[in-house]
């Protein structure tokens, strides 16, 4: 059964990457796992070329990395890694948090809150996947209620890789319900426009998030 399904001529590399991408985050494709050029070209019905290309643009985004004469290959985060890419992350949104309380309009209240719910709602039925999806959502939705189309464009590639990262772990690093109740304080700055609330909600949110999620990967690396 082929994970990939064939593209249309227009814009392939892109069309590739995307599906490469989300195989990646959803751990189809698992890490150290090699991109065989002639078998994605087959499933992408495609030539080698924009495979390759797609590969090269994975490559810099930080999701795929490459031996010579040996080809490319998923890439295997630590955590050292997550680490910093977290701590990355804390600095991204505690500025977009502040941007958001001063440009959020009352319809992006109202989506997040909504986007709230949802992460109450698949906190007990969905998918680890479906799980992390939403609470990344919730996240990417406040950046962009901060207005700044750079910091989205920075974070989308941050969030991937922190996607991919904790697919890998197999298993959240809280219990989803707990998950879905730590956005409230967040949430409850913005309504009131508290920028220092807010911050600091981020803040703990995120290093709470952080140090879990480190700790899974060294109990990882102590493990293989």
């Amino acid at each position: 059964m082929n994970v990939f399904s064939e593209v249309s001529t227009t814009d392939l590399v892109t069309q590739i990457a995307r599906q490469i991408t989300e195989a990646i985050v959803t751990g189809q494709l698992k890490p150290g796992a090699r991109l065989t050029e002639l078998q994605l070209s087959r499933e992408f019905g495609t030539s080698r070329a924009p495979v390759r290309e797609a590969a090269r643009l994975l490559e810099s985004q930080g999701l795929v990395t490459f031996s010579p004469r040996r080809g490319f290959f998923v890439r295997t985060f630590g955590a050292t890694e997550m680490r910093d890419i977290y701590e990355l992350r804390i600095g991204l949104e505690l500025h977009a948090g502040s941007l958001a309380v001063e440009r959020a309009t009352e319809a992006d209240i109202v989506a997040l809150e909504k986007q709230l719910g949802r992460l109450y709602g698949t906190a007990d039925q969905a998918s680890i996947e479906t799980q992390i999806f939403e609470d990344f959502a919730f996240h990417r939705m406040l950046c962009e209620a901060g207005g700044n189309a750079r910091l989205i464009k920075v974070y989308d590639e941050l969030a991937t890789e922190m996607r991919a990262g904790i697919t890998l772990i197999g298993k959240l690093y809280d219990d989803p319900q707990r998950m879905a109740e730590t956005h409230e304080p967040i949430m409850e700055a913005l309504r009131n426009r508290d920028g220092a609330v807010l911050r600091e909600a981020l803040r703990y949110h995120i290093a709470v998030a952080r140090d879990a999620v480190v700790a899974l990967f060294q109990e990882l690396e102590k493990g293989a």
